[in-house]
């Protein structure tokens, strides 16, 4: 065999391989926000809202700009995250749901490789915070001082898997903190009311507070651990605003997804590799030495960390069902390169979340204006009615239309892209075990709305 084709034979083995069995394991630290969009992040274009830390790890590592969650809700995200399994396999489908007895946490394979694991603050959901076998947890709160706390009684001869979540920027939302209402850039899918920017000043003000928490965080682990820190900085679905969080458009399932890690990956590098939320556990344990277990969904992206131009999935499948009697919806989605099919497969019922049927927490209060707005404004009536009403099938180019406005599932041109994509996710649908059914009954159209009166919960804005 000619020696140029043994050494890219050798080349490749190891960039597929991983470290060397003799690289001593990485320490780990991941931050996780809670309900944060990625086109709300400064490293991912964002003007008019501060995070400095996340846009300094930016600076310092590589922003995926195609990062996926598979489900847009906390505890089925955040159980496939920790499984390496779709909601399907690891048995959390519906938000707050906890994965099946039979289902495997991968924690446990760290810990077989010698790592100490803690988690602190909002990482599992509920009470799978402790079923997934970490050494350490507290749960929900996030206390800084335990952090440091624990690092400084860990063991010095062993290597350290640490997350923290903060639970910003759930709501509900703080006072506004230092943003101007008027300055905030309202996407092109909201109606832009008064409230619609008060709420988003309000929103913003808790994404800085979260990235002041990943600060914090770093800082204490900085100082326990040294500057050798892989470190990775995500979130586990989208801000909870319409076409957002429990909706599987971008907006919803695309997350801000950012990993350092020095002198392995290059600073301030960005990949156009799709990425899911599933693979995330599956790539620390291949940085770790480990190899990736087969009967996993995820599957490791580590190669991508030494080359940014390389690929990863070519698809992205997605699924939402329900996050109780407020959100009894099931959709599914599958997404390539350019175009994204979503098939909402009882678009008979009406879509709504928590924002919009309770307007509680000081969230959804927006909502109150958008409908007033409907009345006399008819780019707002279609806004308020595709919240509401959604087709059976969707499809989006988005390299065109990367705020999927313009629906071209109906429209002749596209019959063979809709065609092959229908056919894709039913064959995943299948293979998955996923009948598309969910529990809850709907709310259907002549039902009335679980709201508070509009006496109890009026507009925000000055009169």
């Amino acid at each position: 065999m000619p020696l140029v084709r043994v050494l890219l034979l050798v080349t490749c083995y190891l960039v597929l391989a991983g470290p060397p069995a003799h690289a001593a394991p990485p320490n780990i630290f991941v931050f996780l926000t809670d309900d944060l969009s990625a086109r709300d992040v400064g490293a991912y274009g964002a003007t008019d809202v501060r995070t400095p830390a996340f846009d300094q790890l930016a600076a310092e590592g590589m922003t995926f700009d195609r990062a996926f969650v598979i489900s847009p809700a906390c505890a089925p995200s955040r159980a496939a995250m920790l499984t390496g399994l779709t909601p399907v396999h690891n048995g959390a489908e519906a938000n707050h749901t906890y994965m099946r007895d039979d289902a495997m946490s991968l924690i446990p394979r760290f810990k077989a490789l010698g790592y100490q694991v803690a988690a602190f603050g909002k990482v599992a959901h509920g009470k799978d915070a402790g079923r997934h076998g970490f050494d350490h947890f507290e749960h929900p709160r996030l206390n800084f001082e335990s952090i440091r706390s624990w690092l400084d009684q860990r063991d010095l001869g062993r290597p350290v898997l640490l997350f923290v979540g903060t639970v910003a920027p759930h709501v509900p939302w703080p006072e506004n903190d230092g943003y101007d209402p008027a300055a905030v850039i309202v996407p092109p899918f909201h109606v832009d009311t008064p409230d619609t920017r008060l709420f988003r000043a309000r929103y913003y003000t808790d994404i800085t507070s979260g990235d002041s928490d990943f600060a914090r965080s770093r800082a204490i682990v900085a100082e326990a651990l040294g500057r050798d820190v892989l470190t990775v900085m995500s979130s586990d679905h989208g801000g909870q605003w319409p076409f957002g969080k429990w909706s599987l458009y971008d907006e919803g399932t695309r997350v801000p997804f950012i990993v350092s890690w020095p002198d392995h990956i290059e600073a301030g590098s960005r990949s156009a590799a799709m990425v899911s939320w599933i693979d995330l556990l599956p790539t620390l344990l291949h940085a770790a030495g480990d190899r990736v277990p087969e009967n996993l969904d995820g599957k490791s992206f580590l190669r991508v960390l030494r080359d940014p131009d390389l690929p990863h999935r070519n698809r992205i499948f997605t699924t939402h069902d329900n996050d109780g009697r407020a959100n009894v919806y099931p959709i599914r989605s599958v997404r390539s390169d350019r175009w994204k099919y979503i098939r909402n497969l009882q678009p008979n019922w009406i879509f709504s979340d928590h924002s919009y049927r309770y307007r509680k927490d000081n969230a959804g209060a927006y909502f109150w204006s958008w409908e007033e707005a409907a009345t006399t404004n008819h780019r707002a009536s279609l806004i308020l009615n595709r919240y509401l009403h959604r087709p059976g099938e969707e499809l989006y180019d988005l390299h065109k239309d990367p705020n999927e406005l313009d629906n071209l599932a109906a429209n002749p041109g596209y019959a063979d892209i809709l065609n092959t994509l229908r056919g894709e996710l039913d064959a995943w649908m299948k293979a998955q075990g996923d009948d598309g059914k969910v529990a809850p009954e709907p709310w259907l159209p002549g039902q009335p709305a679980l709201l508070e009166p509009r006496s109890f919960w009026p507009p925000y804005h000055s009169p």
